[in-house]
């Protein structure tokens, strides 16, 4: 890993507030990512994060209320 988690949540903290719970993931899954493969989230795409003892987090991408 490049950056120790320390550094992800200083990072993130800057420009928004972080509650207890949330989730922040790190790292590159097989096949690349999103930037390298030039896919982007877009509102209706869906974004899950799954857990062996946690479960799915499941949660769909929207625009931002004007």
């Amino acid at each position: 890993m490049y950056f120790r988690f320390e550094d992800i949540i200083a990072h993130i903290s800057q420009d928004e507030t972080l509650h207890p719970g949330e989730f922040i993931g790190s790292g590159t899954f097989e096949n690349g990512w999103g930037m390298e493969l030039d896919r982007w989230l877009r509102p209706g795409d869906v974004v899950e994060l799954e857990s062996d003892r946690l479960g799915t987090l499941r949660n769909r991408v929207v625009r931002p209320a004007p």
